[in-house]
């Protein structure tokens, strides 16, 4: 969810997708190559290539294609669903 200042209150947004929904479209992305778009706030983003190499109950990972990467590669599910991690499939 997103808070919005609207005036002495504040609103909340709710977001579109539940955690199960962003489950399934995680376990669709299972094997595939993958750019992975990282928000880590204050306008700083890292984007990167690899592949979804596991997909489980609490998280998955990504595996980089660029072997000297020194981020993480584990994200949770809720991650997903804030928006500091984004997933768009590559076509081989």
């Amino acid at each position: 969810m997103k808070s919005v200042f609207c005036g002495n209150n504040f609103t909340m947004i709710k977001s579109s997708l539940t955690i199960s929904q962003v489950k399934e479209t995680v376990k669709r992305l299972s094997e595939k190559s993958v750019e992975v778009t990282l928000n880590l706030g204050r306008n700083k983003f890292v984007t990167f290539n690899g592949k979804l190499s596991g997909v489980y109950p609490a998280l998955f990972t990504v595996t980089p294609f660029d072997k000297s990467f020194k981020g993480k590669t584990s994200y949770s599910y809720s991650e997903y669903l804030c928006g500091k991690v984004k997933l768009n499939e590559i076509a081989e």
